[in-house]
């Protein structure tokens, strides 16, 4: 019979983590706050705590209240600080803050990672992403010297500053014009001309693309995928107006409602953001359009909660796990060697037809 594989569990893990900080020397006579721990490795407060509660039945800790944890002796068995490779990925907002499938995505990547002795580290925060970051970068990169940096959801001056300023770095995402830095990213111009060939095929002539603004480099790929459908359109008068908004549900809707009320609206809409999604469908919902009798809408990403909807959307899904898997080979790559085999890497997702379009009568 063969043996089990061994499993870690996430509280071990932490343990295993924390241990090797303190074997380290990272803390000398005191942890650091739970709440900052939390945020560090990007756990619980449960998973912490049952950490933190075996590491004080080994001896290793001793709960002191009002003050702390306080560090009594080094862990037992083989420090594994030696093994670990830390790797960083840097997003705007916090985990709770971001699509279900990218905080999946990011889930898998921590593990797939761990497997080879690397600990993923997540930052976020607005003042990454303003429209000048350099100060804020360089003093984050400064107190956080990581190997490795990935970057989700950046925009065009943080993706400016990395490739001028750290070699090790990896865009999980579509890069900018005229910027050369390492990605992996869904083929969004290949998505969205297949999204506007298939509308255009149902008889639709006026599309629209609802993006937030400033459009990211994958939106402005989105564009071109849809211009180039439209070009190679045997519909003389087809056309496609690219309508940005500030996020907000408010603002999409006001959006929307500019957008529908022109002399000759759009009949089909390809929104690029599975949340955005939701409120496109409700807007147009208040304006007494229906969906997709009166106006077919795709969306170009996915997540869990679309296929809750009536009617089902139609959109382009991709397993986040495959994505996951994707990132852990060029991360290893930059590792191991400074550099990523190939700049530029892109997965084409899978077209889903609900019941979100229709022929245009």
């Amino acid at each position: 019979m063969s043996e089990l594989p061994v499993r870690h569990s996430l509280v071990n893990q932490t343990v295993e983590l924390l241990g090797a900080e303190i074997a380290r020397g990272t803390w000398s006579e005191w942890l650091p706050s739970e709440r900052s721990l939390c945020e560090k490795y990007q756990i619980s407060r449960n998973t912490l705590r049952a950490a933190l509660g075996r590491m004080k039945r080994d001896g290793v800790i001793q709960a002191v209240h009002g003050s702390g944890n306080r560090i009594l002796a080094q862990p037992k068995g083989k420090p594994r600080r030696a093994q670990i490779r830390d790797v960083a990925l840097l997003t705007p907002e916090g985990l709770e803050r971001l699509r279900p499938t990218q905080s999946i995505m990011i889930d898998e990547l921590r593990a797939l990672l761990g497997e080879h002795g690397c600990r993923l580290h997540v930052f976020h925060g607005a003042q990454y992403f303003r429209a000048n970051p350099g100060q804020a970068l360089t003093k984050l990169l400064a107190q956080n010297p990581h190997p490795c940096w990935i970057l989700l959801r950046s925009s065009a001056p943080v993706q400016k500053w990395f490739s001028e300023n750290c070699t090790c770095c990896i865009v999980a995402g579509s890069v900018h014009d005229g910027l050369k830095l390492t990605h992996r990213d869904l083929d969004h111009r290949a998505v969205c001309r297949h999204a506007a060939g298939t509308l255009l095929g149902l008889g639709h002539a006026r599309l629209a693309l609802v993006v937030p603004k400033p459009p990211m480099a994958g939106d402005l790929e989105s564009e071109a995928g849809m211009l180039e459908a439209v070009r190679q359109s045997p519909h003389a008068g087809a056309e496609v107006v690219v309508c940005q908004h500030d996020g907000t549900v408010a603002g999409i809707g006001q959006t929307l409602r500019r957008l529908m009320a022109r002399r000759n609206p759009p009949t089909a809409l390809l929104v690029a953001n599975a949340y955005h999604y939701l409120a496109v469908s409700s807007h147009l919902a208040q304006l007494g359009l229906r969906v997709p009798e009166d106006v077919s809408v795709v969306s170009r990403d996915e997540d869990l909660f679309l296929s809750y909807l009536v009617p089902l959307p139609t959109r382009y899904v991709t397993n986040p796990h495959a994505f996951a898997k994707l990132l852990q080979r060029s991360v290893l790559e930059v590792l191991e060697s400074g550099r990523a085999t190939q700049q530029e890497i892109k997965l084409m997702p899978d077209f889903i037809r609900g019941g979100s379009i229709a022929a245009r009568t």
